[in-house]
């Protein structure tokens, strides 16, 4: 598996999150960001162009070096400063209370200890900071949740995405509170498409 997790799944998930309906929903939460911003899961770096005027820093975290190599040019031509941080989110290499927003899309699904990591996000966030999300995550209809707990055994380790994670229920547990919510299908297969957008702020 190290030899498919370093070189096989950076290039799929890179595949992956260009495709056509990513494309047409990417922008709905990093032009809401502000500040100091930690982006959990930069991958290569697609978000850094929908970051408004009131970013001022953006702290890229990605555990995958080879995803950060290819977002090393995006960086670059960004009007704000970046700094790429190969890490996972489970130990987030910043200080506590450090960023204003911390941004994550379609990412929450591939962390490995996600209680962990929404600890760790919540640690970074100022007290009035924001976490601001865009996960797809568990269908609320039964038949599309069971498909989605018979499916995860096989997507996890083969796309490192974890279908059936109940991200709303997972964020409120990691002691933050609700702003905004949107649940809803976006197009696609009813196992992939039940999404979670919105904005949190710690309790």
């Amino acid at each position: 598996m190290g030899w498919y997790a370093d070189r096989v799944l950076p290039a799929l998930i890179a595949r992956g999150m260009e495709n056509k309906q990513m494309t047409k929903y990417r922008p709905l939460v990093p032009s809401l960001a502000s500040g100091r911003v930690l982006e959990v899961g930069l991958g290569t770096g697609l978000n850094l162009e929908h970051y408004g005027d009131e970013v001022t820093h953006v702290f890229g975290l990605e555990p995958a070096r080879k995803l950060l190599e290819q977002a090393a040019e995006r960086a670059e031509r960004a009007a704000f400063e970046v700094d790429l941080i190969e890490a996972g989110a489970e130990a987030i290499p910043l200080e506590d209370a450090s960023v204003d927003t911390v941004v994550t899309t379609w990412t929450l699904c591939s962390i490995q200890d996600l209680d962990t990591a929404l600890s760790e996000i919540r640690r970074v966030l100022k007290p009035a900071g924001r976490l601001l999300f865009l996960e797809h995550g568990r269908a609320p209809d039964a038949g599309v949740a069971r498909w989605q707990d018979r499916l995860t055994p096989l997507s996890r380790p083969l796309l490192g995405c974890s279908l059936n994670r109940p991200m709303d229920r997972l964020i409120d547990a990691a002691g933050f509170r609700f702003s905004e919510l949107r649940k809803e299908y976006f197009d696609g297969p009813r196992f992939i498409s039940y999404h979670y957008v919105g904005q949190a702020q710690p309790r």
